[in-house]
């Protein structure tokens, strides 16, 4: 058992060195540091509906996700879940937290099987004051995060919930679209609920809008529920 324990930990190990070295983040590092990093970060499984980061713990690490998507969300004074984002493999997540030392009013919750490689604060600060091209990194994938914000900022702003299911699924395609010959399907599996704590309307609502837009053809539901989106549903975006 311990031997097969060490073997998935080194895979992960190697799987982690090839996620690191497509990230934005660490595009200016070496082969060797970008094996030291990886040698310093704790990689953990995380099965769906998981919580990863509570909102107690989120100034000790920053997150890459190796495999898998996660939600953040936050709940809402009468209970209700409110999903702020979500991240997919490839990206990071816990870094302004590490550099102001305060905690988020969020968790983070997988929202399928995940593999997650995590980095103490310390060896983050490391990296981040003794890498210039690094810090500037940082920096850019902040402020998409930031223009990312201003836009959901936006969408909750509309008072008409088909308007708002129409921006989010837009800001959606966007950043999880793959183009097809019939439109762009949003490469991620979404519920009504979800959607719904996405933009802050009821399911009930959302699911008579989005029935109406399957209907009128102006979306569709492919493989594994994923939702295409027809190019007249695009254009009139």
């Amino acid at each position: 058992m311990n031997t097969q324990r060490m073997n998935e930990e080194e895979r992960f190990k190697e799987e982690a060195v090839k996620s690191f070295k497509d990230m934005q983040l660490f595009w200016s590092f070496t082969d060797k540091e970008i094996n030291d990093v990886v040698s310093k970060a704790r990689i953990r499984k995380f099965r769906k509906n998981r919580t990863v980061l509570s909102e107690d713990d989120t100034n000790h690490y920053m997150y890459i996700i190796l495999k898998g998507r996660v939600k953040v969300v936050q709940m809402t004074e009468d209970g209700k879940e409110m999903i702020l984002a979500v991240h997919r493999s490839g990206e990071s997540f816990g870094e302004v937290s590490l550099i102001d030392g305060k905690t988020i009013r969020a968790s983070v919750v997988a929202i399928e099987d995940s593999v997650i490689a995590d980095i103490a604060k310390k060896d983050y600060i490391f990296l981040v004051m003794n890498n210039k091209k690094m810090l500037e990194n940082l920096l850019s994938i902040l402020c998409v995060r930031l223009r990312e914000s201003w836009d959901k900022i936006q969408m909750l702003s509309l008072a008409s919930a088909s308007a708002r299911m129409k921006m989010l699924l837009q800001l959606l395609s966007e950043e999880h679209g793959r183009k097809t010959p019939e439109g762009v399907a949003v490469n991620i599996r979404l519920t009504h609920q979800d959607i719904a704590n996405m933009t802050g309307i009821s399911r009930e609502t959302v699911t008579r809008i989005m029935d109406k837009w399957h209907k009128d053809g102006e979306i569709g539901i492919i493989e594994n529920r994923r939702i295409l989106l027809k190019h007249d549903f695009i254009r009139e975006t």
